[in-house]
């Protein structure tokens, strides 16, 4: 019983990885770029939680324009760091994008930090009264039930706007040959653009979530679950939105075993340690496709 206790809390934990996995798996997808400031709009995002449900409190109603405010705002945000950051060095060899990504990182978190109205102190981030529920011996909060069902609700909007809308197949297509998309006539900076936007709106949802779990939001806050959702990007196959998901349930399950039959200070190690191995057995993740890349 306590091994399914475990799961369960596990696959609360993974679902926000999954969210932000998503946005790391996208960005690659479209433009082979590991985005290293996603992590950072995860915290934007809850901090945009933060002061709305602390300015009107936390009821139903000021949740969800908690999540729309936040996933709108974290969006643009998202579009003003591609035009502003990542365009400019398109062509220019991967590592200078790489590099720039980790500045940026720097720059939000430290920004972030200077900030008078966020600041580098840890602030309470405002939640309901905890509930726990309790089925067959396996006690589950509302805080997992609501991270559970809106991960799985956004999960498969993004399921449907990448498989059965016009923009959704100009990604696949950008992802698949952006020369031979832009020879087709598709937009090929609105899409990238777009999917920045898209993965910053799930980035700031998985903030949300994250904080209402955890409850304490600060500047770095998103560094560690980051870096996390990046190794589930890469366990399930990095480029790969069905391997984003299920690298993040894995990570998440795996971590909360770790913690609950083993050590709580082993799960970062155990979390880093499956980077390593899936990087030295299968380097294409679980649900990835070996590439040939031109030299």
């Amino acid at each position: 019983m306590e091994f399914v206790q475990q799961v369960l809390n596990g696959l609360s934990l993974g679902s926000v990885y999954a969210l932000i996995a998503l946005g790391y798996t996208m960005v690659y997808g479209i433009v082979k770029l590991i985005n290293f400031a996603h992590g950072d709009i995860l915290m934007i995002g809850a901090f945009g939680g933060f002061f709305i449900m602390g300015a009107f409190g936390v009821s139903p109603t000021t949740i969800l324009i908690s999540f729309i405010v936040s996933m709108g705002v974290c969006a643009i945000i998202g579009i003003i760091i591609e035009k502003t950051c990542y365009a400019p060095l398109r062509n220019a060899p991967r590592i200078n994008a790489l590099i720039t990504a980790i500045g940026v990182s720097y720059l939000l978190e430290n920004g972030g930090r200077v900030l008078p109205f966020m600041g580098p102190n840890p602030k309470q981030f405002p939640t309901f009264k905890i509930q726990n529920y309790n089925f067959l011996g396996i006690n589950i909060s509302q805080t997992q039930i609501m991270t559970i069902a809106i991960s799985i609700l956004l999960m498969a909007l993004l399921n449907y706007i990448i498989n059965y809308t016009k923009i959704g197949k100009a990604m696949r297509a950008t992802s698949f040959d952006m020369n031979a998309a832009c020879l087709m006539g598709i937009n090929i900076n609105r899409i990238i653009s777009f999917t920045f936007a898209l993965g910053a709106a799930l980035g700031a949802a998985a903030g949300i979530l994250f904080a209402s779990s955890y409850p304490q939001v600060e500047p770095y806050m998103g560094f560690m679950p980051g870096l996390k959702a990046f190794v589930a990007a890469v366990l399930g196959g990095i480029g790969s939105i069905p391997g984003a998901m299920l690298g993040g349930f894995l990570l998440g399950i795996a971590e909360t075993l770790t913690k609950g039959f083993i050590s709580s200070k082993l799960a970062d190690g155990v979390a880093f340690g499956i980077l390593i191995i899936i990087l030295v057995v299968k380097p294409t993740g679980i649900l990835g496709k070996n590439e040939r890349e031109k030299v």
